[in-house]
Parts: C-alpha cells; structure tokens; sequence
C-alpha cells in the first residue's frame, strides 16, 4: 500500500542494523542501503532526544549533495538514557556488563530519532518507551555478553534476545521503538511524504 504511493520516490536507508533492514522489509518498502562513515560525536552539551536527533542529523550530511528530487533519505540513531547520561554500543565485555548492571532493577528510556532528508525537506522525530529490568544476576550478565554479543546495540542489549525474554519486566511504549525504529512513526511520515511531493 505505502510502496504504491512512493513507487516514483527512490527509498535510501542509511543503515546497516539489520533490525531496521527487516522493519522496512516488512512494510513491503522498496529501499536501497547505502552506507557512508561518521564519526558519531555529539556537543556535550546537548541532553536527551537532542542527541539523537543530532546523531541521526549528522548522519545525513554526507548524502546531502547528491540526493535527486525523488530521494528519500532516512537516517537513525538510538540511544539508551539512564541517571541523567546517554548509554551507547558498549567497546568490550568489561563495559558491557558495567551498562547491563546499571540498567538491573531500574527503569531506563530507550529514545530513537529518526531523520528524513529529500532535496527540499528535512524532518526529525523522536519516540521515547521505557523499559524496566528485573534484578539481573551477574551470571545472566555474563551468560549474555558471552552467547549473545551485544556490541552493536546501543545500552549493550536486543530487547528481542535472550535477555529481554528473561530480564524486561515493563514496556511503556512501542516495543520496535527499542528494536531500533519506531516504525508506526516511519509509516505515518513516509505517507505524508508521499501525499505532498
């Protein structure tokens, strides 16, 4: 139905998470992946949803001049925010388990931004859910880190692995949103797209 409205739109998906490959797969989208390097760094000043929307902005930029007038790029970024601070991928085991056992027996947000760029027209949107841990013990902790390698994943965990099974004990929100993309969000915003250009 969407694929209909934007047959005459070319898709670029600016991601390599194959979780957010497969939403965009089974909206039925036609899509390309392209991918270009940045460096994901943010002002230290900037708090909360900011970052994420500066971080799926930034990705962005190296497309910019070289989108047609029927492009549609989307770009993302998640972060996890808990005690006032923004957990991203973590670099190794070690911080790996130090993010998990923060995140044990607490309630944290899982906040993505999402960023559509075309040659006119450029929109950021955000969506917040919050997640709760039961208390992890440290031999679930590490029975992940070790079979399960969460490095790519921003708060060192997939809701929708091993962990998440076991350890989620409340969602306030959307459940793809922290998967990495709010997808009744992306719908909404690529139909609107769709109806005015």
């Amino acid at each position: 139905m969407l694929n209909e409205k934007l047959k005459h739109h070319r898709l670029i998906l600016a991601s390599g998470s194959p979780r957010r490959q497969d939403f965009f797969k089974n909206l039925g989208l036609d899509f390309e992946i392209q991918l270009k390097p940045v460096k994901e760094e943010f002002p230290p000043r900037l708090t909360h949803f900011e970052i994420s929307d500066y971080l799926a902005q930034l990705k962005a930029l190296p497309f910019k001049d070289n989108l047609q007038p029927k492009d549609i790029l989307i770009t993302s970024d998640t972060i996890v925010w808990h005690n006032n601070t923004a957990l991203g991928k973590p670099r190794d085991s070690q911080e790996a388990y130090s993010i998990l056992k923060s995140l044990s027996n607490a309630t944290h947000e899982v906040i993505t931004s999402v960023c559509f760029t075309t040659t006119t027209y450029t929109k950021t949107l955000y969506n917040i859910t919050k997640v709760t841990f039961k208390e992890l013990s440290d031999d679930e902790i590490n029975y992940y880190i070790k079979n399960y390698q969460p490095f790519d994943k921003a708060g060192a965990y997939g809701i929708q692995e091993w962990i998440g099974q076991i350890g989620v004990t409340k969602i306030e929100g959307s459940y793809f949103n922290v998967m990495g993309l709010p997808v009744h969000l992306v719908y909404k915003t690529l139909n609107a797209i769709a109806e005015t250009t």
